[in-house]
């Protein structure tokens, strides 16, 4: 039978679309490594990295631009931008199923995993990108994931080229202490930390699995956690360039951000147990109690206040509140005739540390009891709770017939003053509570007191102060620190 031209050049399309889908069958299944040669390239493999955005201001910001700028180097970019909440304005971004828009904050009607920003990312890396960068050469991303391959550092960070372009920190992370220290880095460009704007890059593992991996400031949140974790950063010499149409560029939008910047990183810091931040060039934040605030800390239970359990030291900011009210007491009582020494522990941190012990809670001062009547605010805390002009609490302690010295009406840290009076040669007094260093004492000790340095000043101390505390604490008292209730909680056994 004869094939007409229709039926022939049928028979020929067909034939091709076969071996078309037989070659298309066949690379499918051929190995992943066998597809391409040379370097592997984002195009071939896909995206390796998502980009997320989660540092911006929804009332003022260059976020669409952004994602546009990745999207025109790569169409197939994931990109996720995260908030708290639904942001307004609402964001203009595009409805393509590679740009997602994260709620992090848990909803009624949203399951558990819409709110955990690992839900999105489905690749090996992630972009940190700031708001305000744009990308504008190819290939930016992956040079970054080369880096990071090669290199030794567990981020790896390129600056963005604002007004603001990050360079390196030192930090170093006391959680013991709940300080955080900024400082110039040794060794860039690794670093402990960044300041300024970057794109920052690590592995989507290591992001997720810090406790706070999206918490804001983005960039203090991140590196507090590496850096107490030993995770270098390294600046890479390379830059994204700024956005076209910056963000904030108004007065009041620069005043805006700025108050609502402050207020995310004194609820972070707060949040990530951290009172005091030390930066660079010494200059001191501090995020703890003060005056007009409770303290850090409630009831002391057995002598073991709760912060001891978190395997931490008295807040920075207790301790400078307990140095203040104690040195403005004692200038209280020498003003007045006062005879007063440092006791118990207060002269246990005077002799090992020349300052308040690092865990203890409260300054404890022996005073005579005959001097009472010479002070006019002990005169009046035996009536009442007296409030100095410096705003001082002086009261009767509901303990037992002694005095107490709070910091403030709101906050309750506090000096005790202990009433000894002379009986037979021997210093005794009407209240004792169970502490095993709450002992009669020669009055010899007393006489006469002598200087020593404690908590910034110079303070009045029993004279032979060491034979003075082993009577009170034992044998090798100073040099074998403990916390006050060993039974309950062990200094050596806490780590």
């Amino acid at each position: 039978m004869r094939l007409t031209r229709c039926q022939a050049a049928l028979a020929a399309a067909i034939t091709l679309n076969l071996l078309v889908l037989f070659y298309v069958s066949w690379l499918q299944h051929q190995p992943r490594n066998s597809r391409a040669r040379g370097p592997r390239r984002a195009s071939a493999a896909g995206p390796r990295v998502t980009v997320l955005v989660r540092e911006f201001e929804a009332f003022d910001n260059a976020v669409p631009e952004l994602v546009d700028s990745f999207l025109q180097q790569d169409p197939a970019q994931p990109l996720v931008v995260a908030a708290d909440t639904l942001p307004y304005p609402p964001l203009a971004l595009p409805r393509i199923p590679n740009v997602r828009l994260a709620l992090l904050q848990p909803a009624l009607d949203r399951p558990a995993a819409a709110s955990r920003p690992e839900t999105y990312v489905t690749t090996e890396f992630v972009a940190l990108v700031p708001d305000g960068a744009r990308a504008e050469a190819p290939g930016q991303l992956e040079r970054m994931v080369e880096a990071l391959r090669v290199g030794k550092a567990r981020l790896v960070a390129a600056p963005v080229a604002t007004a603001n372009p990050a360079r390196c920190l030192a930090l170093n992370v006391s959680l013991r202490e709940w300080t955080a220290r900024y400082g110039a880095a040794p060794a860039a460009p690794r670093c402990d930390a960044l300041d300024g704007d970057a794109v920052v890059l690590l592995r989507a593992r290591d992001l997720f699995n810090l406790s706070a991996p999206l918490a804001r400031p983005v960039s203090t949140s991140l590196f507090l956690q590496t850096s107490l974790r030993g995770w270098a950063v390294q600046l890479l010499d390379l830059t994204f360039a700024a956005a076209r149409q910056p963000p904030l560029t108004t007065a009041h939008a620069r005043w805006k951000a700025e108050r609502e910047g402050r207020a995310r990183r004194a609820a972070l810091l707060r949040a990530l147990g951290i009172r005091l931040v030390s930066w660079e060039g010494g200059r001191l934040e501090w995020f703890g109690c003060n005056k007009e605030t409770t303290r850090c800390f409630g009831t002391v239970v057995g002598d073991t206040p709760a912060y001891l359990y978190e395997e931490r030291w008295t807040p920075p900011c207790c301790l400078r509140a307990l140095r203040e009210t104690a040195r403005y007491v004692v200038g209280v009582l020498e003003a007045a005739g006062v005879r007063y020494w440092l006791e118990g522990g207060s002269l246990l941190g005077a002799a090992r540390h020349g300052d308040i012990i690092p865990w203890d809670y409260d300054v404890d001062l022996g005073i005579y009891l005959e001097d009472v009547g010479n002070c006019e605010q002990l005169r009046g805390a035996e009536a009442g709770s007296v409030v100095d002009e410096r705003g001082f609490v002086w009261e009767k302690a509901v303990e037992g017939d002694f005095f107490r010295v709070q910091y403030s009406e709101s906050n309750h840290l506090h000096v005790d003053l202990w009433p000894f009076y002379p009986r037979n040669g021997v210093m005794t007094k009407d209240t004792w509570l169970d502490h095993r260093q709450d002992v009669e004492f020669p009055e010899h000790f007393l006489q006469p007191l002598v200087p020593l340095p404690f908590a910034g000043f110079v303070a009045q101390a029993p004279n032979n102060y060491r034979r003075f505390l082993e009577l009170k604490f034992g044998p090798g008292v100073i040099e074998n620190p403990q916390y006050p209730n060993p039974a309950l909680l062990s200094l050596t056994g806490s780590g």
